[in-house]
């Protein structure tokens, strides 16, 4: 199937229900969605640290704030 959208007629609300749209279908059959090698190999390696202690997590709240902090 070939088709073109027309992005350059497009507002910027219009595009992004359009990827809300795929999105939400890709959601709707995960099976059909293959993940590539390197997301395995990515998840084992946060694995690893994450076993060894190698790594620290911040609570959502506080990442929220730090990352406020650097934008501002």
């Amino acid at each position: 199937m070939s088709f073109r959208i027309p992005l350059d007629t497009m507002t910027i609300d219009e595009k992004l229900r359009v990827m809300e749209e795929i999105w939400a279908d890709l959601r709707s059959k995960p099976d059909d969605v293959a993940s590539p090698d390197w997301h395995r190999d990515v998840l084992n390696a946060r694995e690893r640290k994450h076993t060894d202690g190698s790594i620290t997590y911040n609570d959502w709240t506080a990442a929220k704030e730090r990352i406020r902090n650097q934008i501002k």
